[in-house]
């Protein structure tokens, strides 16, 4: 008959293996018990890095960090990249520090236009909304889209009556427009004037887009995209942000990319659904798809994009003076950039 263990040997036993137990290890164990993520936003690409004053870098890195903590709290709870992606980008159309939803840029009549798109990596569902001017939140309009309907993308009319429809948060034009992009579209007029008379006019090169792309705890990716467009755009124009394959992408077998700059290059180039074929036909790495799509293929100074693959890497390119970008995981790595700083 076997003797029971002593309880004093017990006791020794667990001592040795409590003094054995490094730092090192326990930071290893508490790493392996908390839910694995990645994510990463932009505020879009372009501008002069160089003439920005230190506090206005400073207010654009508090908002993107203000953004991506919100991320980072749902993914950290367990939650899905899809909602984190969503709630990322709507912090970030609250904000009028960037080109989305309130402090857009206004049109060539003064009016404004919003486009945004969300895809969901585990399906490739999706949807988007293209010209709303009612929608609070039109990323949350095109995950509606993506959830309550049978189609991908509504524009103009359609798109807000749909938006009222479902009860989401509708607002007067006086909410998006600021007295600053009043103030840029009177300076763009006076631009405009000047070049048709036959001036040589540098046109600024802002192209504020927001986006997110965040892979959570079950490697479900998604992708998110919302603009007011272009300064001085056509009525009616729409760019890359609200098309599914220019603009926005996701597959969890590939990856999720959102982009930022001159929309009609990356709708011409398909730059979103492009990064993905690269990673599932040609075995690129996602640095490396980005790299060549970004300073080999898209004309110089077009902007950039923002990328996360199935093995939870992350990239930002840009061809551009900057790509205001933050990022993080759940390795504890936490980032917010605005230029090549």
């Amino acid at each position: 008959m076997m003797k029971s263990s002593h309880p004093l040997s017990i006791g020794l036993l667990t001592l040795i293996i409590l003094m054995t137990s490094t730092p090192r290890m326990q930071a290893q164990q508490n790493l392996a018990s908390k839910p694995r993520f990645a994510i990463i936003l932009h505020g879009g690409a372009g501008g002069e890095p160089d003439k920005w004053t230190e506090q206005y870098k400073q207010a654009r890195r508090e908002s993107l960090g203000q953004a991506l903590d919100v991320g980072v709290k749902l993914l950290e709870g367990g939650g899905s990249s899809l909602a984190a992606v969503e709630a990322v980008v709507r912090v970030l159309e609250d904000d009028p520090m960037f080109n989305a939803g309130r402090g857009c840029v206004l049109n060539e009549q003064g009016e404004h236009e919003l486009d945004a798109s969300i895809m969901d990596g585990r399906n490739l569902a999706c949807g988007a909304v293209a010209g709303v001017k009612r929608a609070k939140n039109p990323i949350t309009a095109a995950r509606r889209v993506m959830t309550d309907t049978r189609h991908v993308l509504l524009s103009g009319v359609g798109a807000d009556k749909f938006a009222e429809s479902i009860g989401l948060e509708l607002v007067s034009a006086d909410y998006f427009i600021t007295e600053e992009q009043r103030s840029a579209w009177k300076s763009w007029q006076a631009r405009e004037a000047d070049r048709k008379k036959g001036a040589q006019i540098a046109q600024p090169r802002y192209l504020g887009t927001v986006g997110c792309v965040a892979i959570d705890s079950q490697g479900n990716i998604a992708a998110g995209t919302s603009t007011g467009g272009l300064m001085g755009k056509r009525w009616g124009r729409v760019g890359d942000s609200p098309v599914i394959g220019a603009g926005t992408y996701a597959a969890n077998d590939t990856c999720g990319v959102s982009c930022t700059g001159t929309g009609e290059e990356f709708i011409r180039h398909n730059v979103a659904a492009d990064l993905s074929a690269r990673l599932r036909y040609a075995n690129q790495s996602l640095s490396a798809a980005a790299d060549t799509i970004i300073q080999k293929i898209l004309p110089d100074d077009c902007g950039g994009l923002i990328a996360i693959d199935k093995q939870y890497n992350i990239a930002a390119q840009f061809n551009t003076a900057a790509l205001a970008r933050a990022l993080a995981d759940s390795s504890g790595r936490r980032e917010i950039r605005l230029a090549r700083e």
